[in-house]
């Protein structure tokens, strides 16, 4: 099997447009949309993942990585741990490396399948906002000076088409797109693994519907089934 882009697909709003990026510029059947278990808060993702990929006639993968639940704790890989969000400090979802360790695996497989990129779904409102210190361009920056030493390959990418977003843009992208409908019935985000407006307390949940409500004030004309529990 042979593709030319690998996007890091975690079946959330974000990711999920990053495919719908790279299919735009590579075509369906030269993109591979590439899942990962981690010991996540719950799997729900994953099938929102794969009927994505179904719908837009992607292949599919999912990659085991569960040995995180081994060497690191958190909210969102422990379900016993509350999770908790405190003013000036990173939530304590925040899995350390995580973003880095999936670029890592994502473009080692890339390589393997003669692609020169992988897309990653990061944006840099969430590390302001949320304190995920692995979702800025610098810091994927790194990642990708790394893989490109390892592939002696200075070409290969880390496309982040996302990073300098805020919530809104991305709905406004999704909108001129053609896809917003469909990405907001059709993506799950919240990390308690509520569909449509989630469970509405978890940074993931928080940042999503502020920044869908900001959207709605451009768009009012825009429908969609959880619109009046935002």
């Amino acid at each position: 099997m042979k593709k030319k882009a690998v996007v890091v697909h975690s079946g959330g709003m974000d990711s999920s447009l990053c495919l719908a990026l790279a299919i735009e510029q590579f075509n369906a059947e030269n993109v591979l949309s590439l899942s990962f278990t981690y010991g996540q808060r719950h799997l729900k993702e994953l099938d929102y993942a794969a009927n994505i990929c179904k719908e837009w006639k992607v292949d599919h993968t999912v990659i085991d990585l569960n040995c995180l639940n081994e060497i690191t704790e958190n909210a969102l890989t422990n379900k016993d741990i509350p999770i908790e969000h405190r003013d000036g400090q990173a939530p304590n979802t925040l899995v350390v490396g995580r973003n880095g360790l999936m670029a890592r695996v994502a473009s080692i497989h890339a390589e393997h399948l003669g692609a020169e990129c992988i897309f990653m779904g990061v944006i840099e409102v969430d590390e302001s906002n949320s304190g995920y210190r692995d979702c800025s361009r610098k810091y994927m920056d790194i990642i990708q000076a790394g893989l490109r030493f390892d592939f002696a390959n200075n070409q290969f990418d880390i496309k982040t088409p996302l990073v300098y977003m805020t919530k809104k843009q991305t709905l406004e992208l999704a909108y001129q797109m053609g896809n917003l409908h469909f990405l907001l019935e059709n993506t799950l985000s919240c990390y308690e693994g509520v569909p449509f407006q989630g469970c509405g307390n978890c940074p993931a949940c928080e940042l999503r519907n502020n920044g869908i409500k900001e959207f709605l004030k451009d768009h009012p004309d825009v429908e969609f089934s959880y619109r009046t529990k935002i």
